[in-house]
C-alpha cells in the first residue's frame, strides 16, 4: 500500500492582491461552475459501481468491458453536447477493441492553443472478491460521508467527479479562454493487452494538442499533489543445485543457501550502485530506491531433502532520478560475476558448497525480469504544478505534496512525450485496491473545488 512521504514546501507565484479584471473572471468561472451537485454526483456513482463487476481487468479471465461505463457517461454529457444540438460539449468515443471504448470530451474556449486537461480517469477496476468483503463490491453502498463499493476511489469515483465537472461546463456555459478537456481511457489496471487506452490514443495523435497547456491526471489520492512516483522492475532470481539426501549434505548443492547468499550480495551492490539521491529530498520521497525480496517458491519434496533448485522472486522501486535499463543492466552484471566466481560466495557450515569438483558441477544463477515501468518527477516550476497547489490550498485549506515508490503506469511514457504531467486525486489512499473500498463524498466535493479553482486560475 502506498505511504505518503514527508511534505514538500510550495511557494507559489505571488498573487496580485487587488482584483484586476483577469481575477475577476476567474472568481466569475468559480461562481458560475458553482458547488459539485451532490445527488446527481451519487446517481451516478451509483451506477457506475453497479457495473464494476464487469470492468474488473485481470486477463485472460477478465476482460473489462469498458463501454458499460461510458454508456452512463454519454447520458450524463450528451444533452449538453454538440452531438445532440444541445450544447457545446465535443465527444468522441473512440474504440480499438470492442465493448473497450475510451472517451475524450472537450469544451470549447476562445482562444486557440491554450488548453488543459483532466486524463486518466479510468474506467477499468482491480478485482474483488465478495466473500472477502464486508459488503457487496459491485453494488454502492452510503454509510454517512462514505460511498463503498469497488472503484469509489479507483477510479470509477474521479470518472462520475469528472463527468460532472464537464455537465456543468456544457450547461453553464462559461466564457472560458482555455478548452477544457476531459480524457476517459480504458486498460489502466493492467497492460497485456496493449493498444486499448492512452497508449494507443498517444500514438495516434489524438492527444498532442494537450501538449500545449498542463494535464492532470486524476488517479491518485487524499486531495494533494502526488508530484514524484516509482518506477518498478519485477525480477526472479532463479536458483538451481544438485538434489541430494539431507543427511549426506555434502554431496548436495543448497539452492536456498545459494539464493540467499547471492541475493545479499545483489542487493549490497545495488544499494551501493543506485544510492539515495539528492533530488529524493526536494520530491519528499519516503524512500529512496529499494530492492528486495517479496516471494519465494520451489518445486516441492520431503523434508528430508536438499531441493535442485529454488526461485527468489521481488521488485525494484525505483525513484525517477535513475533509469530502468541501468539498473537492469548492473543487475545482469552482478549475476554474471556471481556465476563465475561461485566457489567465492560465502557458504553455510563445513560441508555447505556451490561448487563440487568431483563431479565438475556448479550451482547456477539466473535473472529474469517482468513488464517494467519508470516512475516520474513532475515539473516543480511549471504552471500547472503552482495553480494546482493554490487550487489544492483554496479548496481544502492547506497544501502538501508527496511523492512515493508506489508505481503509476503510463505517465512517464506521456512527460516523455512533452506533456506537462501533474497528478492528484480525492479517493483514499488506505482503500487503494483493497477490500471494503470506499472514498468520502466531502473529499469528492473538495476534489470538484480543486478543478474548479485550477479552470478559474488559467484564465488569469
Amino acid at each position: 500500500m502506498f505511504t505518503k512521504s514527508s511534505t514538500v514546501i510550495v511557494k507559489p507565484p505571488p498573487r496580485p492582491h487587488s482584483k484586476t479584471s483577469s481575477t475577476m473572471v476567474a472568481s466569475a468561472v468559480k461562481e458560475k461552475l458553482g458547488d459539485l451537485n451532490k445527488d446527481s454526483f451519487v446517481t451516478l456513482l451509483t451506477k457506475l459501481i453497479g457495473e464494476s463487476k464487469y470492468v474488473q481487468n485481470n486477463p485472460p479471465d477478465l476482460i473489462p468491458e469498458e463501454d458499460r461505463i461510458v454508456r452512463h457517461v454519454l447520458d450524463s454529457l450528451l444533452p449538453y453536447s454538440t452531438t445532440t444540438g444541445g450544447g457545446p460539449l465535443v465527444v468522441n468515443h473512440v474504440t480499438y477493441k470492442p465493448n473497450r471504448g475510451n472517451l475524450i470530451v472537450e469544451y470549447p474556449g476562445a482562444e486557440p492553443g491554450k488548453i488543459l486537461s483532466f486524463v486518466g480517469m479510468h474506467m477499468d477496476v482491480v478485482t474483488a472478491n465478495p466473500s472477502e468483503w464486508d459488503f457487496d463490491p459491485f453494488s454502492m453502498s452510503i454509510d454517512g460521508d462514505k460511498l463503498c463499493g469497488r472503484g469509489t476511489t479507483d477510479c470509477l469515483g474521479h470518472v462520475a467527479l469528472v463527468t460532472e465537472l464537464m455537465r456543468n461546463l456544457g450547461r453553464t456555459k462559461p466564457n472560458l479562454k482555455s478548452t477544457v478537456v476531459a480524457v476517459f481511457i480504458a486498460s489502466e489496471e493492467n497492460s497485456s493487452i496493449p493498444g486499448v487506452g492512452v497508449d494507443a490514443l498517444v500514438k495516434d495523435g489524438l492527444l498532442d494538442k494537450l501538449k500545449n497547456g498542463p494535464l492532470f491526471w486524476i488517479d491518485t489520492a487524499d486531495k494533494q499533489p502526488c508530484i514524484g512516483t516509482g518506477g518498478m522492475i519485477p525480477w526472479k532470481l532463479r536458483v538451481t543445485g544438485k538434489l541430494f539426501h539431507s543427511g549426506l549434505a555434502h554431496k548436495a548443492i543448497n539452492p536456498f543457501e545459494l539464493a540467499m547468499e547471492a541475493l545479499k550480495e545483489i542487493q549490497t551492490r545495488f544499494y551501493k550502485d543506485f544510492p539515495p539521491h539528492p533530488k529524493e529530498q526536494t520530491y519528499g520521497f519516503a524512500t529512496p530506491s529499494t530492492m528486495k525480496p517479496t516471494q519465494w517458491s520451489y518445486p516441492g519434496g520431503g523434508i528430508n531433502q536438499i531441493p535442485l533448485d529454488c526461485t527468489i522472486s521481488g521488485d525494484v522501486r525505483l525513484t525517477p532520478f535513475y533509469n530502468v535499463p541501468d539498473v537492469i543492466k548492473k543487475l545482469n552484471e552482478y549475476v554474471e560475476d556471481l556465476n563465475k566466481n561461485i566457489d567465492k560466495i560465502p557458504t553455510r557450515g563445513p560441508v555447505s558448497k556451490y561448487f563440487l569438483p568431483d563431479e565438475n558441477l556448479r550451482g547456477r544463477i539466473e535473472i529474469s525480469f517482468d513488464e517494467t515501468s519508470s516512475g516520474v518527477a513532475c515539473n516543480l516550476e511549471s504552471r500547472g504544478f503552482h495553480v494546482l497547489c493554490q487550487a489544492t490550498k483554496d479548496a481544502v485549506g492547506h497544501v502538501k505534496p508527496y511523492s512515493i515508490t508506489g508505481t503509476l503506469p503510463l505517465i512517464r511514457e506521456l512527460q516523455d512525450e512533452g506533456f506537462d504531467v501533474q497528478t492528484a486525486g480525492y479517493g483514499l489512499m488506505a482503500t487503494y485496491h483493497a477490500k471494503n473500498e470506499y472514498c468520502l463524498l466531502s473529499d469528492m466535493c473538495q476534489g470538484y473545488q480543486v478543478f474548479a479553482g485550477i479552470i478559474a486560475q488559467l484564465e488569469e
